[in-house]
């Protein structure tokens, strides 16, 4: 009797939720609110690195190498004495960018290809499929370190690698909405009343299959951190004492016994902003709302 009338309570009254049902939002949430600030953070280190650290991360202070984490020299200093910290922020300049490059690169490419795959079909969709299925047969990085070892040192090299790297992903998950999205009553309605078929397509499928492919962006996004940090600390990135976040902890390697936080606080930067571009993509595609 007592669940009958709850029932009709949540019914009368569509803002009442259940205890846990509200604990599920409220920690959903935090997820999501913690990962925007990691995002938002990153993104302020990248665009105002001298707001959050105003020292010089090229030179340092001899006396000062090999210092640990304290509230002077927050990450600690490196065998240079140089502030780990203040590398670390300005780092992120050369890093994101080149991240968002790649992303904007394989974005836009196979963007193209899927669209033009789903819309065409026949003899083009099985060509472009074809091409899509060799770039996915490849591992990511092992194609990205093939393309960036052909063009040749530089972020700029780095960046063009990740992003042909991740253009097969973009471009099935396109063609895959494209496909479904072409067929349905409001496309078909307009090409029935006789608007142009780049119209539709531009007007009606592209921007309503589009949502998976941001979601998928904001996924790759992270991974391309990984990619770019991997290349950088293989040392194909920026020519030193430029910071780059993979060099960084390529630089740290060596003293892993006596300077853990080198290669750590650096390392656990990079995951964080992975885990949270993931979970701000699943956030996209789940249209999530705060």
């Amino acid at each position: 009797m007592v669940d009958v009338i709850d029932e009709r309570r949540r019914a009368a009254f569509p803002g009442l939720r259940k205890p846990a049902l509200r604990g599920k939002w409220l920690r959903g949430n935090v997820a999501l609110i913690l990962s925007i600030l990691i995002a938002a953070l990153a993104v302020g280190w990248a665009l105002f690195p001298s707001l959050f650290a105003s020292g010089d991360p090229l030179t340092g202070v001899p006396a000062h190498k090999f210092r640990g984490p304290s509230a002077e020299h927050w990450f600690g200093t490196d065998n240079l004495g140089r502030d780990l910290y203040t590398r670390m922020v300005h780092g992120a300049g050369l890093s994101l960018t080149a991240t968002l490059a790649a992303v904007g690169i394989a974005l836009i490419a196979g963007s193209v290809l899927g669209l033009l795959s789903g819309a065409a079909g026949g003899i083009v969709d099985t060509v472009v499929m074809r091409v899509v299925d060799v770039l996915l047969s490849i591992p990511a990085l092992l194609l990205s370190l093939a393309l960036v070892t052909a063009l040749g040192f530089g972020t700029r090299n780095v960046a063009i690698a990740v992003g042909v790297s991740l253009v097969a992903n973009f471009a099935r998950v396109l063609r895959s909405e494209v496909l479904r999205v072409r067929h349905a009553v409001y496309v078909e309605a307009a090409h029935a009343s006789g608007v142009r078929w780049y119209t539709v397509l531009l007007r009606h499928v592209l921007p309503n299959s589009y949502q998976p492919v941001l979601a998928l962006a904001a996924v790759e996004f992270g991974m391309a951190v990984l990619s770019v940090s991997a290349l950088s600390f293989l040392g194909y990135g920026a020519k030193p004492p430029t910071p780059e976040w993979g060099s960084l902890i390529s630089e740290g390697r060596n003293y892993l016994a006596t300077a853990w936080w080198m290669t750590t606080l650096p390392g656990l930067v990079i995951i964080a902003v992975v885990v949270a571009a993931q979970r701000l993509g699943r956030a996209v595609g789940r249209n999530e709302q705060l």
